[in-house]
């Protein structure tokens, strides 16, 4: 991977993590100013689902956040880019869909075959 690359996936990562810290931020405000208690058991239960929606979101977005993070350290240490599994190049086009992936199309694959088989 190329000075040009590197600093692309750096630029990318870096706005797809802010994006997702600004969302949390949304989140937070939206969650304490519509807060209210609604005499109407019916619409408490329609708050407290949306925000639990929400909450949910927000946590798999937290785990998200933790993968772009280490995405960066990989591509601070010079092994962003490289799969985990057999340390062939992971192609720019599949780290230009998911910049956070780990492994090759090729062991994804053979991943998800068998977590098929398991579950």
């Amino acid at each position: 991977m190329n000075d040009d690359h590197v600093e692309h996936f750096r630029d990318l990562l870096m706005i797809w993590k802010h994006e997702l810290m600004e969302e949390v931020d949304r989140t937070m405000h939206h969650m304490q100013d519509d807060a209210a208690n609604y005499p109407d058991p019916n619409d408490r239960a329609t708050q407290e689902e949306e925000f639990s929606l929400e909450l949910r979101t927000r946590d798999r977005e937290r785990k998200l956040i933790k993968k772009i993070d280490e995405s960066l350290e990989n591509l601070e240490a010079g092994d962003y880019g490289y799969c985990e599994s057999c340390g062939i190049e992971i192609g720019v086009r599949r780290l230009e869909a998911r910049p956070t992936a780990t492994l090759c199309i090729d062991c994804k694959t053979l991943d998800e075959i068998r977590e098929k088989q398991r579950g």
